[in-house]
């Protein structure tokens, strides 16, 4: 790749956004929740509207209004003709994509206060900035006990990107016919209720911490399937975990990103004793060296700092490269390589001989 030339003004000017970067974001947060950007987009067929417009219709002072209005046609939100604001493309992508709305929210509710402590955690290979939200030594203990709100954000983050490569995923799932399915760290239960809705006899094994476990049992049992579901509690972080049983498939996705390599390995070495020769194991991440945009890699990478703040202080959004060592190195071979969804991959591994 070859080297960006940026003249020194435009790179100072670089520099000064990211030192203000965190007033742009609570402000884009303010106008989104007050409502403001909403409005400016319902009244563009009038050209936009006023700041006394906005403030009569949305009982806000001019002065709160200016101060947000202000900073947001700075960074290319908002635009202001003849005194009327109107939304920019960006300014429309902030308030309305569904995925920007998934990450600011992500970013606001779970991520902004802990991060402060990112310096920490650096330091102490610790998530630090966990402290904001409970005493826990991962945020994943702690899942079922966040604040409502929090709680929201964190779950519609996750599930954004995985429930939607589901339906395609089960075509692999199901196409030996498997009797048994392990769903490694199985979260609210969403993918153990589209095996059971799409297989009538499957049997599903969900394994997850006590909480989470907890929550998807009672999901599915509500749903009508209790007989074809099971679970076992175990924490990965212990030593010597164990699952007990011999499946057909083991299911992991956007579970290992959880983990540091060592502890990926101890993972999937775990499994690997449960394992026959027939066993497929299937691992589906999103890998930051797989990404057909820029910007889905960075998100990634962002979302790797999550992890070193508040998730666990260990692990991160690895490209498929190291995944491919460390498969090897738990005693796996890795037999197929799928491309899934827009920024998914599918590995299937089998027990090496």
């Amino acid at each position: 790749m070859t080297k960006k030339t940026t003249s020194a003004i435009n790179a100072l000017e670089e520099a000064h956004k990211i030192a203000f970067a965190p007033f742009v974001f609570q402000s884009s947060v303010s106008l989104k929740k007050l409502g403001v950007l909403t409005l400016i987009f319902e009244h563009r067929k009038k050209g936009g509207l006023s700041i006394e417009e906005i403030s009569e219709q949305l009982s806000i002072s001019t002065y709160g209004l200016g101060v947000l209005l202000e900073i947001a046609e700075s960074a290319n939100l908002v635009e202001k003709t003849k005194e009327k604001y109107s939304l920019t493309k960006t300014g429309y992508f902030l308030n309305f994509d569904k995925t920007v709305a998934v990450n600011l929210n992500f970013t606001n509710d779970v991520c902004y206060e802990g991060l402060y402590h990112l310096n920490e955690a650096i330091k102490n290979e610790k998530p630090e900035g966990l402290k904001v939200f409970g005493d826990w030594d991962t945020i994943y203990e702690g899942l079922s006990e966040l604040e409502p709100e929090t709680q929201k954000s964190w779950f519609e983050f996750d599930h954004h990107y995985s429930d939607g490569i589901f339906e395609e995923a089960l075509d692999y799932v199901f196409r030996n016919n498997p009797k048994t399915i392990f769903d490694i760290g199985g979260n609210t239960g969403k993918f153990a209720l589209h095996c059971l809705r799409t297989n009538p006899s499957v049997a599903i094994k969900i394994f997850d911490l006590p909480g989470q476990l907890n929550k998807a049992l009672k999901t599915i049992e509500a749903a009508g399937f209790k007989n074809r579901v099971s679970g076992q509690s175990i924490n990965w972080l212990l030593p010597t975990p164990e699952i007990k049983g011999s499946p057909d498939v083991i299911w992991m996705s956007q579970f290992l990103d959880c983990f540091s390599e060592s502890e990926i390995i101890t993972i999937l070495s775990t499994c690997v004793k449960a394992m026959t020769a027939k066993t497929e194991l299937i691992i589906v991440e999103t890998f930051t060296d797989r990404q057909k945009f820029e910007k889905a890699k960075f998100a990634l990478e962002a979302t790797s700092l999550y992890f070193t703040a508040l998730a666990n202080g260990t692990s991160k959004m690895y490209p498929a490269n190291v995944f491919k060592k460390l498969i090897e190195k738990a005693g796996l071979t890795l037999t197929e390589d799928h491309p899934l969804g827009d920024y998914h991959t599918l590995l299937v591994c089998k027990k090496r001989d």
